[in-house]
């Protein structure tokens, strides 16, 4: 959903130039579409769900990336594991957690988890994501 929301955001500003990734810290959803519950929530206010394939995050990509954000602490803890399985020192990828950019949010909350919910939950996953997007922005440089 976050890079859904990021990717349309970013491309509002004049000078465009982000490019957004999701990918996951586990495969257990590789190859799977988005959640029909995320796809509608994020359809409501026009953002765009289809299309998306799950993959896992590589240590390459990663370390690649100018920042990785990530949904929870526990996730950015499999992320260092994932480099360092690959032989990555753990500050070979910038990471930061989502709620880091949200002024609402407690320091080190994460992003409520819908997936055991219902759709009130994607909403409030939305919510969240959105409140978070401006100090993105702002972060990688795509306005804000």
């Amino acid at each position: 959903m976050a890079e859904r929301v990021l990717a349309a955001e970013a491309a509002k500003a004049p000078d465009h130039f982000v490019r957004f990734t999701s990918a996951g810290v586990s495969a257990e959803e590789s190859g799977h579409g988005m959640d029909r519950r995320a796809v509608a929530s994020l359809r409501a206010p026009g953002y765009d769900g289809s299309g998306h394939t799950a993959h896992r995050i590589t240590a390459a990509e990663a370390a690649e990336a100018d920042l990785v954000i990530a949904m929870e602490t526990q996730h950015v803890d499999r992320l260092r594991r994932i480099l360092a399985a690959d032989g990555y020192p753990a500050e070979a990828a910038s990471v930061a957690l989502l709620t880091d950019f949200d002024p609402s949010a407690e320091p080190g909350s994460p992003v409520p988890d819908p997936w055991y919910g219902g759709p009130e939950d994607f909403e409030l996953t939305l919510a969240a994501i959105r409140r978070a997007v401006p100090g993105i922005l702002a972060e990688v440089g795509s306005g804000g």
